[in-house]
């Protein structure tokens, strides 16, 4: 599926937009410095989540996701599979699923969550929750399925 285009803010129209690794970099993995080294980042942490064998989805928000020239950072859900545990990770991995940690080490926002950790509601409802941004509008966000 493509991608949509932005909107007059620069953002995705609200919505999840299922999409491949590749079509997310190839809409937003160029431009600035600052962009391409977000890219990397990305890639990496992807690269990671797969490591654990078990990554269901990769949701990507924030301002990674908009025409802003030089994002902050990446903005990441690793919706993990039920059966997975932190514990039975590798180091290299472990570190994913620290917030701090994460940030620290792979300059991203990485959230995780697996279906069984919410208290309601559902994992597509809980995804698309993180459409909403601080002034309270929606964005869109994308999902690359594992």
């Amino acid at each position: 599926m493509m991608l949509p285009l932005t909107n007059e803010f620069g953002d995705l129209p609200p919505g999840v937009y299922p999409t491949t690794l590749d079509e997310l970099i190839d809409y937003f993995g160029s431009g600035s410095e600052q962009r391409q080294l977000v890219t990397r980042r990305l890639l990496h942490i992807h690269t990671l989540a797969m490591r654990t064998g078990y990554l269901d989805r990769l949701i990507v928000f924030g301002s990674y996701m908009t025409e802003k020239p030089v994002p902050n950072d990446v903005d990441i859900i690793l919706v993990m599979k039920d059966n997975f545990r932190v514990e039975s990770c590798s180091i290299e991995t472990r570190g994913l699923f620290d917030h701090a940690t994460a940030q620290a080490r792979y300059g991203a926002s990485i959230f995780w969550v697996r279906p069984s950790l919410l208290i309601e509601g559902t994992i597509d409802e809980f995804v698309s929750y993180w459409q909403i941004k601080r002034d309270g509008s929606k964005r869109g966000i994308v999902e690359v399925r594992a």
